[in-house]
């Protein structure tokens, strides 16, 4: 067994069952963040720097569409990549997200290997650059 740092997960959802799901999926293989709310999200990234977000869309005061765009406006946070993990299924807030910079687009309800290879495939991406 390796002794090398695990790569650092911030999940950012306002459902805190959808936190941890994705949280029992993540951390035997990642460190997990997370965050409730957009503020919240954006404090963390920039104080972390984690290696991937997973950010859920519809949440209250700030949705997940503005907080991707506040991260990829920011020096610190713009090559963090973003996977957005919603309920919305329309083509057009698929369209919004890739174009607001999201790496990665999945779909409530999830399966816990499609989780696992979008982040595994994300931070490989990250680490090759």
């Amino acid at each position: 067994m390796n002794n090398d740092k695990k790569n650092c997960v911030l999940i950012v959802d306002d459902e805190k069952m959808n936190i941890e799901v994705l949280s029992n999926i993540l951390q035997p293989e990642y460190t997990v963040l997370m965050a409730k709310n957009g503020g919240s999200a954006i404090e963390i990234a920039g104080k972390y720097l984690p290696d991937i977000i997973l950010l859920d869309v519809i949440m209250p005061d700030m949705n997940g569409f503005e907080v991707l765009e506040t991260l990829k406006a920011s020096d610190a946070t713009r090559h963090i990549p973003v996977i957005i993990i919603t309920g919305l299924h329309s083509v057009e807030d698929e369209e919004k997200g890739m174009k607001l910079g999201a790496a990665d687009f999945i779909h409530k309800p999830f399966s816990s290997e499609i989780v696992q290879s979008r982040v595994r495939n994300q931070i490989k991406k990250k680490e090759a650059r």
